[in-house]
């Protein structure tokens, strides 16, 4: 299991940002495509480790969680909200700020109600920046985060709660897949 992505991880380009080796691929990128296949072992695998018993939501972040959640929106019946980037200045609407290895900028959760039980998948988790704010924005609401699942775990980074990732990845002028977590 997890083939397609050890393989596609393992040939990606890598580009330098500043001193932050990057690499480009399908689940974190959305580029160049992104092959059903890929996608469907991505999310049948988040399927086999998430805790989805008496979830209300999934939550997503804009803009590479999106078609992760969508998909697995569509294969368990349970509604997707994504955080977006963007204010909507609607009700309940929970602002925070988010710092990673590469950006900063403000998320806004809209449509978690107090009681709420989540989960929150995303494609990757590097710096944590973006988990640990959005765990603390979703605390905010009220939301109960039930778990927790990134499709890619660059390092160690720590979020504040345990968390569950599929591959294990080291970046240096490529991708080392350092272990399949399932």
């Amino acid at each position: 299991m997890l083939d397609r992505l050890v393989q596609t991880l393992e040939s990606c380009p890598i580009v330098k940002r500043g001193d932050y080796n990057y690499f480009i691929h399908p689940i974190t990128d959305g580029v160049p495509i992104v092959e059903p296949a890929l996608l469907r072992e991505v999310c049948c695998a988040m399927l086999k480790v998430l805790d989805i018993s008496g979830v209300d939501k999934i939550v997503v972040v804009e803009a590479m969680g999106i078609h992760i959640g969508s998909v697995l929106s569509v294969m368990t019946d349970i509604p997707m909200t994504i955080v977006r980037k963007r204010e909507y200045k609607l009700p309940g609407e929970v602002a925070v700020h988010q710092t990673t290895g590469y950006s900063k900028g403000e998320l806004y959760i809209n449509g978690i109600r107090n009681g709420d039980r989540v989960v929150v998948v995303d494609d990757v988790v590097s710096t944590g920046g973006t988990l640990r704010a959005l765990l603390a924005a979703l605390t905010i609401a009220g939301a109960d985060v039930v778990d927790v699942c990134v499709a890619i775990q660059r390092g160690t980074p720590d979020i504040g709660r345990p968390y569950k990732a599929l591959v294990t990845i080291d970046v240096t002028e490529k991708v080392h897949v350092v272990d399949r977590n399932l």
